[in-house]
């Protein structure tokens, strides 16, 4: 793909750094820094649309975006999943009123949004969700259990793919709500402690939790079309700024090895074998972006999201344990004295291969990305699955 910048790009670039520069905190909440995005308006500037308080970018300038706000090394987002998954979807599926209530609080950074979808028994098998709502004049009560839920702890909002025909079967009978997470008695939220010692991910309950009829998005049963065209917004523009993310800590990587000539630093940068792995990450990483521009915008390929996912994390895993063979006997120990009153702390190394651990599942694993793969790209027969 010819993907070039134009001298509109240009300036928006220099926009875009010079904003930033002015404006990127060293330290606060991030839902300060979301509010503080949204007063700039650069939340939703691939929406489409700009009847909301948000700025209006093509391709190329959101892949601008993208790549300056890495650089500029600004605070994660917390609101990720209410702009760049339930906002579009909203705009191609929810109506008027739907719209109005929910895309300008996404706009301003006021009301974050986590994702109820998998769950202990269905997670990359989505069609296999036992999480049950029921019409109840104008409203749906809803009974279930989500898991690996990103940021519930935080969001205000959360939209929920329930089953609201009774005896239906995996994608059959499935809606999409959205449902208010302050319920006390009826939602509960329990994070989840990883590896790294944080609690990104949660388990929540629904226990009768109520969810407003003109809250359902795509009307009754059609839950799962609506999922589906969610989950391929996994993919675009967001994934080149993902990329730059990786260069970073490649970089680091890369730079951990050279210093290990140091004794007693980690391993030998001449060790032919770590040189090879080094290179080929580099590699991949440019093969990772170029596929990244192909599929921009949507190129019609059923398996692109699918490749995507097995591409990147596959990937991701390989470095957080390069980054551990690169760092040597050292990447066994804390980076701190042995006082016991300290807490466990990782260095940025430690942390990327604990959490990649976790890469080639999230998301969709490998082995469900595989399968689509074989049956909607190749035609392959459908795998036999166990009632």
């Amino acid at each position: 793909m010819d993907f070039s910048f134009g001298p509109a790009d240009s300036a928006f670039r220099e926009g875009a750094r010079a904003w930033l520069a002015q404006h990127t905190p060293r330290g606060g909440q991030p839902g300060d820094w979301e509010r503080e995005l949204g007063r700039g308006g650069w939340i939703g500037i691939g929406w489409g649309e700009t009847a909301y308080g948000n700025r209006s970018a093509g391709l190329t300038q959101q892949v601008v975006w993208a790549e300056e706000y890495a650089r500029a090394k600004a605070p994660p987002r917390t609101g990720h999943i209410g702009e760049n998954l339930l906002a579009p979807t909203l705009l191609a599926h929810g109506t008027p009123a739907q719209k109005a209530r929910f895309l300008p609080p996404i706009a301003r950074g006021e009301e974050l949004w986590c994702q109820g979808y998998s769950e202990p028994g269905a997670g990359s098998d989505l069609a296999g969700i036992r999480t049950v709502a029921r019409r109840d004049g104008d409203t749906y009560r809803i009974t279930g259990q989500k898991i690996w839920t990103s940021l519930a702890h935080e969001a205000q909002w959360c939209f929920v793919l329930a089953r609201t025909e009774e005896g239906s079967r995996r994608h059959h009978g499935l809606s999409f709500l959205l449902v208010p997470m302050d319920q006390p008695g009826r939602i509960e939220v329990r994070p989840i402690r990883q590896m790294t010692g944080t609690s990104e991910f949660n388990e929540v309950f629904f226990d009768g939790a109520e969810a407003r009829a003109e809250h359902l998005v795509g009307g009754e049963g059609n839950g799962w079309q609506v999922a589906m065209s969610l989950l391929a917004l996994e993919r675009g523009v967001s994934t080149l700024a993902q990329q730059i993310g990786f260069a970073a800590e490649l970089e680091r990587v890369v730079a951990q090895a050279v210093s290990g000539r140091a004794p007693g630093a980690g391993a030998d940068p001449l060790d032919p074998v770590l040189r090879a792995r080094l290179v080929a990450q580099w590699a991949e990483l440019k093969v990772m972006r170029w596929n990244a521009l192909r599929t921009l915008g949507g190129s019609g390929d059923a398996g692109a999201p699918s490749v995507a996912k097995l591409l990147w994390g596959g990937w991701h895993r390989r470095l957080g344990e390069l980054a551990m063979a690169v760092r040597g006997t050292a990447a066994a120990v804390g980076p701190y004295d042995w006082d016991e009153s300290r807490p466990y702390e990782l260095d940025p190394l430690q942390h990327l291969f604990l959490f990649t651990r976790a890469d080639t599942i999230y998301g969709g694993s490998d082995e469900i990305q595989r399968t689509i793969i074989a049956e909607r790209v190749l035609g392959l027969p459908r795998e036999v699955r166990v009632p």
